[in-house]
């Protein structure tokens, strides 16, 4: 995966998004896929600013409606999480927990399932991995391994460049029947077809029957209950004294074109207590960083929102389920259309969505 820091660099990759090539191919690892993500969840760019540049560029939307979807299911994750702490099981109690933690052999990338101990490697080495790998790995971690779904996705949370807790979380818990119907299996023969690899002889060669009833190989016994802390900077040095607009950003909100009219002090704002709730690794840290250099003047304030000298001046951040200490004027985030509220499946939310996108 290609790292791109530039907001203009980042903007020209609209350009290369192929929405219905992607409706055709998404599953298989060399599809195409935009790995826009990080971006997305970094807040930089929105779903509604690639939408409106795909129908600019003379889509229709019905003929990308599937790509269109696929922006809907992250809107829809941030709305439940704003409605619903996404921190324990959602609908339902994970059936079949054996223990707290993740398998030592997948934080060694030692599964032995190759095609996901391969991107397990690359997910240590650029922060991305393939949702389809994800979906793979979750279940291995949670069904096969009989670990409850937590330490898991926090794990891979920290590890990814395009982390987001809601989509993570949510998507864990659906995997692992906690925020769905059932369980989801994948079988070796499956992993072959969308990884192009050939393996054979493995725990997952055989029939979803035996699968959804195998006890965890030995292999899986080991486990690892800490995922890791976050190294946080240093603050930079500036008081706020003129009372001028503050415009406060954070790990999810790097959007340098935000309320750029305003002649304000502009502070990257890290609070401790969320990253030592939702600890992230020094790839996606860096990265953080590296992006908000995008921010003209942008200034690094590690500590708590009240621990901010702030004086009299007015106070400026976008909505977030993070942001609940936040006291100023909440902009709404850039949703892909109007739906708003709690709804318990994707789908009766993608049907009004559906109706306000006119597909």
């Amino acid at each position: 995966m290609r790292i791109i820091l530039e907001y203009q660099n980042i903007i020209k990759e609209l350009d290369n998004i192929k929405p219905l090539e992607y409706a055709k191919n998404r599953n298989f690892i060399n599809g195409s896929v935009s790995k826009l993500s990080p971006y997305i969840s970094r807040g930089v760019i929105s779903t509604k600013q690639i939408l409106d540049h795909l129908l600019n560029k003379g889509f229709q939307s019905k003929e990308i409606e599937k790509y269109i979807q696929e922006l809907a299911w992250r809107d829809y994750w941030q709305l439940v999480w704003i409605e619903k702490n996404i921190d324990f099981d959602l609908k339902q109690k994970q059936l079949g927990v054996n223990q707290e933690g993740i398998a030592k052999c997948i934080v060694e990338a030692k599964t032995g399932i190759e095609a996901i101990d391969q991107a397990i490697i690359e997910l240590y080495q650029v922060g991305y991995m393939h949702n389809h790998l994800r979906m793979y790995l979750a279940s291995i971690a949670t069904n096969i391994a009989k670990s409850h779904w937590a330490i898991p996705a926090k794990w891979m949370y920290y590890n990814l460049l395009d982390g987001d807790w809601a989509s993570n979380s949510l998507s864990w818990q659906w995997v692992c029947g906690a925020n769905s119907n059932k369980k989801y299996f994948a079988n070796q023969e499956n992993i072959n077809k969308y990884t192009f690899s050939k393996q054979t002889s493995t725990f997952l060669d055989t029939s979803y029957e035996s699968i959804a009833a195998m006890n965890p190989p030995s292999s899986f016994s080991s486990m690892v209950t800490e995922v890791g802390e976050s190294n946080l900077p240093d603050s930079d040095n500036f008081v706020i004294s003129d009372e001028k607009e503050v415009c406060i950003y954070n790990y999810y909100n790097l959007d340098p074109i935000w309320r750029k009219e305003l002649d304000a002090h502009r502070i990257l704002l890290l609070e401790p207590s969320i990253f030592a709730k939702y600890p992230i690794g020094q790839k996606a840290m860096d990265f953080m960083i590296s992006l908000s250099q995008n921010i003209p003047a942008v200034r690094i304030f590690v500590g708590e929102f009240h621990e901010l000298q702030l004086g009299e001046s007015k106070v400026y951040f976008k909505e977030h389920p993070l942001n609940y200490n936040y006291k100023g004027v909440e902009d709404s985030r850039d949703w892909l259309c109007g739906i708003k509220g709690y709804y318990s499946s994707f789908f009766g939310f993608w049907k009004k969505a559906k109706k306000e996108l006119s597909l």
